[in-house]
């Protein structure tokens, strides 16, 4: 399933930076380009949640 390409490009890092996001279409995920945080896209929805998101190094969770 695919992101609307009008929502990604409003689409910001929920992080207090708020850069953009990468999309990785064959992965279904968001990454951040400052922080390098991954967000899941399911069902078509990115989960947009810190406390879900994957730290750069592949651990799950916030790892500030």
């Amino acid at each position: 399933m695919s992101v609307d390409p009008a929502l990604l490009s409003i689409l910001r890092c929920p992080d207090e930076h708020h850069a953009e996001l990468t999309l990785d279409a064959d992965e279904q995920t968001l990454t951040c380009t400052e922080c390098g945080r991954v967000y899941e896209i399911r069902d078509g929805i990115p989960v947009l949640l810190l406390d879900e998101a994957r730290s750069p190094g592949g651990a799950d969770g916030d790892q500030r």
